[in-house]
């Protein structure tokens, strides 16, 4: 019989390395996990992979690894901090060269030099999303509540703000209360997103005063892909966690992207927010 092809899987926390790894699995692939040591989950190494651990600088390592074990085809999966990346890593050479060429230093540009460079070593980056396809968010209207026309006013303002947002690879969560942004992401990920989000409302409503707050308190979550999102990395991803964390905020609904998000924990994702009471839908 034929080998099994290989696929290495470039693997940062979360669950999305384990769901790319199964489903790799499942469908016949031998895989090779590139584990980051600042990033990813020890319990990768109780899947059946082949593991090699590297930390976050360690480029060349990555290709010899994936030379190494006749890796052509490779995924990244599974988020890096971008305020890691920029920490006290300590980049090798060919990182350190890399990182000094770049005009802009986000996230699209230094994952795209990356992939740049491993397309040059014979090892091709694929769509993050490629074996996941269930999992994409559809479009529509996802939990048993529809957002309320408010609701649906926050979602298309705070739509076009995400898409600025974008432009500029800044980040891909915006929350939004009766169409005044209350916050955007940069370096601090999503939940530290929404949950500021949910301070700053907590403040404006804790004054003495007895008059109304100008805001109502409930949020919006917008979570968008970049105009030109790359399907290879930083793919939108929502979890059972991100519900949790709106919950915690008093954010009341979440707006995706159809088909450029992923929902890693499933239908728990739509069960979890209709238990909350929050509306999600995909457009």
């Amino acid at each position: 019989m034929p080998p099994s092809p290989k696929l290495g899987i470039i693997a940062g926390n979360g669950r999305f390395p384990f769901l790319v790894l199964d489903a790799a699995r499942v469908q016949g692939y031998e895989v090779v996990v590139a584990a980051i040591k600042e990033e990813t989950s020890p319990e990768i190494e109780s899947r059946g992979a082949t593991v090699h651990w590297l930390s976050l600088g360690e480029l060349s390592k990555l290709i010899e690894t994936f030379r190494g074990e006749g890796v052509t085809r490779a995924v990244m999966a599974g988020q890096v901090k971008h305020k890691q990346i920029f920490s006290s890593i300590r980049p090798d050479w060919r990182l350190a060269k890399l990182l000094l060429s770049l005009d802009l230093r986000n996230t699209d540009a230094l994952l795209g030099a990356v992939a740049k460079v491993l397309a040059d070593e014979g090892i091709t980056l694929e769509n993050s999303t490629a074996l996941l396809e269930p999992l994409l968010a559809k479009a529509g209207v996802l939990t048993k509540r529809a957002p309320t026309p408010q609701e649906r006013k926050n979602i298309d303002y705070g739509r076009k703000v995400a898409r600025g947002l974008g432009e500029y690879d800044i980040g891909q969560t915006v929350v939004i209360a009766e169409n005044a942004c209350v916050a955007v992401e940069a370096m601090e990920g999503t939940d530290a997103t929404i949950l500021r989000a949910g301070q700053i409302m907590a403040s404006l409503n804790s004054g003495k005063s007895e008059g109304k707050p100008i805001l109502d308190s409930s949020l919006t979550v917008i979570k968008s892909a970049k105009p030109k999102q790359d399907m290879r990395f930083d793919v939108p991803v929502i979890g059972v966690n991100t519900i949790e964390v709106m919950q915690a905020a008093r954010a009341s609904c979440l707006a995706l992207d159809a088909g450029k998000c992923l929902l890693l924990d499933g239908e728990a994702v739509i069960v979890t927010a209709n238990g909350a009471g929050i509306a999600i839908v995909a457009d």
